[in-house]
């Protein structure tokens, strides 16, 4: 089973969100959605998201071709969630490279012996 995995925050899942999930689910067979915790995505975006944690989790179970919701690490830049589930893929979305720089450079510092591939997804219009 080739496992794939995505970051966000899904601070209310609309249209550019539901187009990416499948898009990286095309790369594989399951797809992990790692949630970022509260405090992660205010230190990232200076606030805290509109929907809290519970509610985004059990949204995100809700929608087509989530396979499995697992909460983000609670350092940033941990990366313990990618070695505890192994993805084969990481798709990023084409407005997270930092995460995507952030992950390479993690894989070549710590001489990982296990890394996912990364792909970056589309990028996709949607209307609220």
């Amino acid at each position: 089973m080739r496992k794939v995995m995505v970051f966000g925050v899904f601070d209310g899942v609309h249209g550019g969100h539901r187009a990416f999930l499948k898009e990286a689910k095309s790369h594989g067979d399951y797809l992990i959605v790692v949630l970022a915790q509260d405090h992660i995505v205010e230190r990232l975006k200076g606030h805290l998201p509109q929907i809290n944690l519970a509610e985004r989790l059990a949204h995100l179970k809700n929608e087509d071709g989530v396979d499995e919701v697992v909460i983000g690490d609670s350092e940033l830049g941990a990366w313990e969630v990618i070695l505890k589930h192994q993805p084969q893929v990481v798709a990023v979305g084409h407005d997270q490279q930092l995460l995507k720089e952030s992950l390479e450079k993690h894989c070549v510092d710590k001489s990982l012996s296990f890394c996912p591939a990364l792909k970056v997804m589309a990028y996709y219009e949607y209307n609220n």
